[in-house]
């Protein structure tokens, strides 16, 4: 209180007078359901500041910043106005351009033969699924509108060998999860990548020679892959490993076994990413030795993706996909302007763990930044979105009443 003495003892009368005019706007607010009561703001503005040297942006003809309206009030001459499609919550909802739902959704799910569920430190929140677990874990996602779902198997080192004939095991983990989840949900869609990184000795999403990556040898073996899978109930193939000509062959190989309806979700850009780290981590598939960077896409590369993406368009592709996600919205929109085709997007594992340590420390609201970045895949015009995500979203759109099962 004395200081308040002080400071009126010092001012002049008019500003005194000033002060006063702008003291009831100061009380402080009382609030009523969340929205602050204030007193109301007398719109012309007049008498809110008196001083001689006091700016009026209403003043000097017309070469004023505003102008009055017919009221008298401060008016900017302005009518295009954007804001009045955002003054609620229904005007917004009306004109909201994009909106994502859990039919977008891809879940990828890991599975391993244990009996037991392993988490993923390096991705909290995520488990190395027993099948069991899987099992429970597809059924609460379709509840919510999640139905399709991509396996990645961590396989036992004793039975990784550079060739990865593990890949097409009739009795692998993958065929039997994809018999397990089609017998007990038949309506969901399940979804395998075609690879041999978690199956190769050497680490690589190929076979090895000499320090290279062999591709057409590799391809032979994907086509085994492929028609395993699809042998054992697949709905679509997701070929991951961005060997030369893959598509196709994957394709011919397909419809000679009689999966004409087997569908194709080519990894079309896939970029040798620094982002890929906490899924090499879930898989125990970081690469042997060297890098993946003779056959993923260099990250300074936007162009290129078009020619890859129309190759896997003319071999037979029915979706294209880009990884990683956020960092390459600019590839995603450049795929949906230059193509027919549906574009999927993988929010991967480094930009899932990057939310999820900024949110464990209180940095970002976990909610909010995540449908946030949903929807910006959806605006930049992914049409499918691959993301850990995919069960809490759909429940947090649940709750928000986007979408209603």
């Amino acid at each position: 209180m004395k200081f308040w003495i002080s400071v009126l003892a010092i001012l002049s009368a008019s500003n005194v007078a000033a002060f006063s005019a702008i003291a009831p706007t100061t009380t402080s607010p009382k609030t009523s359901g969340g929205t602050p009561e204030l007193d109301p703001v007398d719109k012309t503005l007049h008498g809110i500041d008196t001083s001689a040297e006091s700016f009026d942006p209403t003043s000097g003809g017309d070469t004023a910043a505003l102008t009055r309206n017919n009221k008298g009030e401060v008016w900017v001459t302005q009518r295009a106005r954007p804001r009045r499609n955002r003054k609620s919550a229904v005007m917004r909802g009306m004109v909201r351009e994009n909106i994502v739902t859990p039919s977008n959704f891809i879940y990828p799910l890991f599975i391993h033969d244990e009996d037991f569920n392993q988490p993923i430190a390096s991705m909290p929140g995520c488990v190395r699924h027993s099948l069991d677990s899987m099992l429970a874990e597809v059924g609460e996602s379709m509840a919510l509108g999640v139905k399709t779902f991509v396996l990645f198997p961590k396989v036992p080192d004793a039975v990784k060998t550079n060739l990865g004939e593990e890949a097409y095991n009739p009795e692998g983990i993958v065929p039997r999860a994809i018999r397990m989840i089609k017998e007990n949900y038949p309506d969901s869609i399940v979804c395998t990548d075609v690879a041999l990184d978690p199956y190769s000795s050497q680490g690589h999403d190929g076979v090895v020679e000499d320090g290279k990556i062999l591709n057409d040898v590799t391809i032979h073996q994907l086509c085994k892959q492929a028609v395993c899978q699809a042998r054992a109930g697949a709905d679509i193939v997701a070929p991951s490993d961005m060997m030369d000509g893959r598509v196709k062959a994957i394709r011919d190989a397909l419809d000679s076994e009689g999966f004409t309806d087997v569908s194709i979700l080519s990894y079309t850009a896939k970029y040798a990413s620094a982002y890929y780290g906490p899924f090499r981590d879930a898989l125990d598939s970081h690469p042997g030795f060297g890098d993946k960077k003779t056959y993923q896409q260099d990250p300074a590369n936007g162009r290129e993706a078009l020619i890859e993406a129309a190759l896997d368009a003319a071999e037979g592709a029915d979706m294209l996909m880009v990884k990683p996600g956020m960092p390459y919205l600019d590839i995603i929109r450049r795929l949906k302007d230059n193509s027919p085709l549906p574009i999927a997007a993988y929010h991967v594992s480094g930009e899932y763990s990057m939310i999820k340590a900024a949110c464990e420390r209180g940095w970002l609201k976990e909610r909010d930044v995540v449908l946030e970045t949903l929807t910006c895949f959806k605006r930049a015009g992914a049409d499918v979105i691959l993301t850990y995500y995919a069960k809490q979203a759909a429940q947090w759109i649940k709750e928000d009443g986007l979408y209603d099962m």
